[in-house]
């Protein structure tokens, strides 16, 4: 009887920890970008304030989300890839696409901004999940899960010309991690395993930077002030942090040494003003959020709210891999935001819609 009203209830404790680190992550950025703001917009909270507005309407959007019934949703999963798929390809239209550092991957109507390829990510996960539910005796064959290969596919060539090789991966692993929960056997799973591990070393081959980034992974020293310069700033900052860290707002890799501070590196900072045992307990937040994703998952008796929880969960704990093993310089260095705590509203803001429906999904019985 207790199991049933806390069901019922919903998952409370995982929309408090995203609360808090939203939160947090707002302390973050004030610390590594107060400085950067400051010189550059004569603001010092120039980035927090759009932080704070994107907080604001990401509890609004998780609020709405932890009351929409999410089985509706899965009437929304087509819709949802051709939405998609219209907005990456707005990416591309002259005085629509934004482009910074050599890469259009936002679309702009004065103000306003929008990286499509964060919506994406989870129209990916809702379709899979609505697909597999309803075709789920086709799942162990690989005309089975055709469509749901064939939209990965659409999406991850579509984010990777932008170039966005960061998404194209948490694309892909979205999708081999999907299929494989959703019951396939061993040897479908082989066979779609294999092109997806021999595209990888293609896709680096094909772009001449992705070539060079591989290079600074291997020896970042040897290109210090190139391609090796973000990783070793990076490295300087896990370096100084030590197990205590430097104190909040005391960072010195923030002082324009260490580029992308308030967005895709914010974790050095963390790590260099609060240190090992700061990180850890970071971690710690985030290992909540995955577990209770898991927890979600496993308790719900519904097919299409199964693998929506497990698409869900597996977006957020992808990107904090990858995030964390770039800063670590444990794989070659990408762009991708930290969730919940990187600049930038778009992934903020969806990121804090999409445990909403977790959170609706923890609810049902």
């Amino acid at each position: 009887m207790n199991i049933n009203k806390n069901r019922r209830a919903g998952d409370i404790p995982l929309l408090i920890c995203v609360i808090f680190l939203a939160v947090f992550g707002c302390v973050m950025i004030y610390s590594a970008s107060s400085y950067v703001g400051k010189v550059q917009f004569k603001d010092e909270f120039y980035f927090v304030k759009k932080q704070l507005i994107g907080v604001v309407i990401g509890v609004v959007a998780m609020v709405g989300c932890c009351f929409l019934p999410y089985q509706k949703l899965k009437k929304c999963s087509i819709p949802s890839v051709i939405i998609s798929v219209i907005l990456l390809l707005l990416v591309f239209v002259p005085g629509v696409g934004v482009t910074n550092y050599g890469a259009t991957r936002w679309i702009g109507f004065g103000s306003f901004t929008l990286q499509p390829s964060e919506v994406a990510k989870y129209a990916f996960a809702l379709f899979s999940a609505a697909y597999f539910s309803k075709n789920y005796q086709k799942v162990k064959t690989v005309r089975g899960v055709l469509p749901v290969l064939a939209v990965g596919a659409i999406f991850c060539a579509l984010i990777i010309i932008e170039p966005n090789m960061s998404i194209t991966m948490c694309v892909g692993l979205l999708m081999l991690g999907v299929i494989f929960l959703s019951g396939t056997n061993l040897k479908t799973f082989a066979i779609i395993l294999i092109p997806f591990a021999l595209a990888v070393p293609v896709l680096i081959i094909l772009e001449p930077y992705r070539l060079q980034r591989l290079s600074a992974f291997i020896n970042p020293w040897a290109s210090p002030k190139g391609e090796g310069y973000q990783l070793i700033q990076s490295l300087y900052a896990l370096g100084n942090g030590g197990f205590f860290g430097v104190g909040l707002f005391n960072s010195t890799q923030k002082y324009r040494f260490l580029p992308f501070a308030e967005s895709d590196f914010i974790l050095s900072i963390i790590g260099e003003e609060l240190g090992f045992l700061g990180l850890a307990l970071f971690f710690c937040c985030c290992c909540f959020i995955i577990f209770r994703g898991i927890k979600i998952a496993k308790g719900c008796k519904n097919r299409f709210g199964y693998l929506l929880a497990v698409g869900i969960t597996m977006v957020y704990g992808i990107q904090v891999a990858i995030n964390a093993l770039v800063v670590s310089g444990a794989i070659p260095p990408t762009g991708l935001p930290l969730p919940l705590i990187s600049s930038g509203n778009t992934s903020l803001i969806i990121t804090m819609a999409s445990m909403g429906v977790l959170y609706s999904v923890s609810k049902s019985p």
